[in-house]
């Protein structure tokens, strides 16, 4: 889900940045002239950086993701036209396991999440660097998932979010091993479960809570389409809340408690809300239902509300003040009838919590991310948004969330696209390269 609130500061970080967006990008190591670029002075990450494109094997390994760009998406129509609905993806990554496994990838197996989980291993000691693409979609079992081409354009529910963050995994790891790249560490490629919203980021939490939570150094989703560089988490609670009486008749038993009418006086205590807007802060009540007929008071009203901040101290504050308003809500429909002995009460059902985070744009992980982007020409502005990313940057851990290139329209859409373009190759160019810069190469 890469539902992303931009916030250009990509610019501040790399003096010059930002003049970079209207240049062409020339692929490094194929022989073009390089594009402008920024006077300034390269500090020494963004010089180290450079230097790490003209190294011959990342060179080969890039020439390759153009020459073979028409591989990495038939990966990802292959892939999409698996289905993957929500807690459902075992289809999908058994497929991307036996990808992995043809790839050379190691010790390729399953979890007891259903996240499936490969390793490559570096030429020395070094980091571990789990490198990830989401397998779950939001649409329902069912759903007719054929991809169509339209010339550079695939149309497809899924195809962009997040078949291309798939495919940009796949294509990274078959050049590191093609190429035999001297890297540094350990890289883990992973196909994981559940990042959608029902999913609650299940598989994530599961690799942060299982064996390999303590050994995982650093954390790289791809996500999404473009070049973005999400390095802060939207947090989420989600609830379900049911509101409950005995029923009657509209005109019999009128007079007492009507657990629709307490509904919705806490939808209006929720509208009625302060929310602050630095840090941001949002409500929402999503679905209402209840009821059984037009002359019968309702025995159970039910609504799902989604709060969601950047901050986890505004996420908890506003929480707080919700939990108030629905409890005041009862008390009042139960004022408003004092002669009623008819019971009314609330039941609130969590049914999702993402957690907030942030990897600061001083970190490593960030400021590579973006010395990459300033070898390669391309802007990628830093963004804030509701992905894989949040679980490790809400334990502390280095993360960051990326875009896999080209341009993607529909998200969460039947008619959902990807559109290649003459230049969608970049996207794993640009993800190489910033793995391989924070784990080295020899």
């Amino acid at each position: 889900m890469r539902s992303a609130v931009l916030v250009h500061r990509a610019a501040m970080a790399i003096p010059g940045l930002a003049a970079l967006c209207a240049a062409p990008f020339l692929p490094v190591g194929v022989g073009a002239q390089q594009a402008p670029r920024s006077t300034g002075r390269p500090t020494p990450l963004e010089a180290s950086v450079d230097r790490l494109a003209t190294h011959p094997a990342v060179k080969a390994a890039f020439a390759a993701l153009q020459q073979d760009n028409a591989w990495t998406l038939d990966q990802q129509v292959g892939l999409c036209q698996i289905p993957a609905p929500p807690f459902k993806e075992q289809a999908r990554a058994a497929a991307y396991r036996e990808r992995l496994r043809a790839l050379g990838v190691q010790h390729v197996r399953l979890d007891g999440e259903g996240n499936v989980i490969g390793e490559i291993k570096g030429v020395r000691p070094g980091p571990t660097l789990l490198l990830a693409g989401h397998l779950d979609t939001v649409f329902p079992e069912g759903t007719d998932v054929s991809v169509k081409r339209d010339g550079t354009k695939l149309i497809g529910p899924g195809i962009g979010d997040d078949c291309r963050g798939l495919a940009v995994v796949l294509a990274v790891a078959k050049q590191v091993i093609t190429h035999k790249v001297p890297f540094a560490g350990r890289l883990l490629v992973v196909g994981n479960v559940g990042e959608e919203g029902p999913g609650n980021l299940r598989g994530t939490r599961a690799l942060f809570s299982g064996p390999l939570k303590d050994s995982i150094d650093l954390f790289i989703s791809v996500d999404g389409t473009g070049y973005g560089i999400t390095n802060g988490g939207v947090g989420s609670n989600r609830y379900r809340v049911h509101y409950k009486g005995p029923g009657g008749h509209s005109y019999g038993a009128f007079g007492m408690p009507n657990p629709m009418h307490a509904m919705g006086r806490a939808i209006a205590k929720i509208a009625d809300l302060e929310a602050s807007t630095k840090p941001k802060v949002t409500f929402n009540v999503g679905v209402v239902s209840g009821g059984t007929s037009v002359n019968s008071i309702p025995f159970e009203a039910t609504m799902e509300i989604d709060l969601r901040s950047e901050s986890a101290a505004a996420l908890a504050e506003i929480d707080v003040r919700l939990q108030k308003a629905l409890r005041e809500a009862v008390q009042e429909e139960k004022a408003r009838w004092p002669k009623s002995n008819a019971a009314l009460n609330v039941v609130i059902d969590t049914i999702g919590i993402r957690p907030a985070g942030a990897t600061p744009d001083t970190a490593l992980i960030v400021r590579t991310s973006l010395a990459a982007a300033r070898t390669m020409n391309i802007y990628t502005p830093l963004t804030t948004s509701s992905t894989d990313s949040n679980e490790p940057m809400n334990m502390g851990r280095p993360a960051v969330t990326l875009d896999g290139g080209g341009v993607g329209r529909g998200a969460h859409s039947l008619d959902e696209s990807y559109d290649d373009r003459t230049d969608g190759f970049k996207g794993p160019q640009y993800v190489l390269l910033v793995v391989l810069g924070l784990l080295g190469v020899k």
